[in-house]
């Protein structure tokens, strides 16, 4: 018994002559706080068509809103009980570290930097989108290597900024960039005639083309996509309880297109009897939380995965719900099985 105390006691001795702390502060617990408080708290985009957009003083919309719902959904029981919070590009990362917000949905590209430089993880990646430019169509511009000597409107101290000062110089093209503070002041510079093009995800400019209604023919969105854009939802470093439920509530919502399992379908199957449940797949009971631990694991009910998808839907109802207006095709975002990315592992 001398042994072990004295290791305790040299490890304090150790700790105190480093400055290192003798006891490791326990993790935040981030799902207790929601539930203590009764609403989900999310950061989102402050108006980005499809992703987030105020549709009445106390409405949103969106890709991003969807995310939020979906999450209280999972950890409260339902996806209304959630505060919505429009943040800055500058401030997201660190609204969200000082505990303004419990998790980012806001369109959020996951790096290396932010990553390991930061106290923030990236849980799942919904949205793979790359960045391009928009033009007046008039100008007969249809490929970047044609927009040398043109000025453009590029939002500061974003990833935005440095993959166009990046492709410009290997493309050896002089392009003036007109840094702006914010993404809205760009768009409405660009608008104005202030720039010749407009640079951003190719996500957020399909949406402003969008939203200039039967102007939108006056611009074109060029083809040509320059950089990786993996937008991901972020959380706080340190609550891994919280990283798993956010991960698989992304999760989840894949598997359900995979296994053909709508809302409405949920709907269906949950008013079924236990002898004709027993008749669908393996995995499609799993979904439902009929067989399997995958609740218990996630410190969740069992109903957490059909809830998710009945009260929000699944992946690509929530893409034809938000994006698929834009004119966008999923590409890069379609199913494994379909030639994209979005895979999710087995539930299990």
């Amino acid at each position: 018994m001398r042994i072990p105390l004295l290791g305790a006691v040299l490890g304090a001795l150790i700790a105190i002559g480093t400055g290192m702390p003798a006891v490791a502060q326990a993790p935040e617990d981030t799902v207790a706080a929601i539930r203590a408080r009764g609403h989900l708290v999310c950061g989102i985009s402050a108006n980005s068509p499809g992703f987030a957009v105020q549709t009445s003083r106390d409405t949103w919309a969106g890709f991003e809103v969807d995310y939020c719902r979906a999450i209280a959904s999972v950890v409260l029981g339902d996806a209304n009980k959630v505060k919505l919070v429009p943040v800055s590009t500058a401030e997201r990362l660190a609204v969200l570290e000082q505990g303004g917000i419990d998790v980012l949905s806001r369109n959020t590209t996951w790096t290396l930097e932010r990553e390991v430089g930061g106290h923030v993880e990236f849980a799942a990646v919904t949205y793979y989108d790359g960045q391009s430019f928009m033009l007046r169509a008039d100008r007969g511009i249809r490929r970047i290597q044609q927009m040398d000597g043109l000025k453009v409107c590029v939002e500061t101290s974003t990833t935005t900024e440095q993959n166009v000062a990046d492709h410009a110089r290997a493309m050896r093209l002089r392009l003036t960039l007109v840094q702006i503070p914010d993404l809205a002041t760009a768009q409405a510079a660009f608008l104005a005639g202030f720039c010749d093009a407009l640079t951003s995800d190719q996500s957020v400019l399909a949406g402003i083309r969008k939203a200039q209604g039967s102007r939108a023919d006056q611009f074109v969105l060029l083809g040509e996509i320059i950089s990786k854009e993996p937008l991901s939802l972020v959380v706080r470093r340190g609550d891994w309880r919280f990283f798993n439920i956010v991960r698989w509530t992304h999760l989840a919502m894949v598997a359900a297109e995979e296994l053909n399992m709508d809302s409405g379908a949920v709907r269906d199957l949950r008013s079924r009897s236990e002898p004709e449940l027993a008749l669908a797949s393996l995995e499609v009971r799993r979904l439902l939380g009929r067989v399997g631990s995958s609740g218990r694991m996630l410190g969740l009910d069992a109903d957490w995965a059909a809830r998710l998808v009945l009260q929000v839907g699944n992946y690509r109802e929530v893409w034809e719900r938000n994006i698929a207006p834009l004119g966008i095709r999923r590409g890069l975002n379609l199913l494994w099985s379909q030639g994209g990315l979005q895979y999710a592992p087995p539930m299990r």
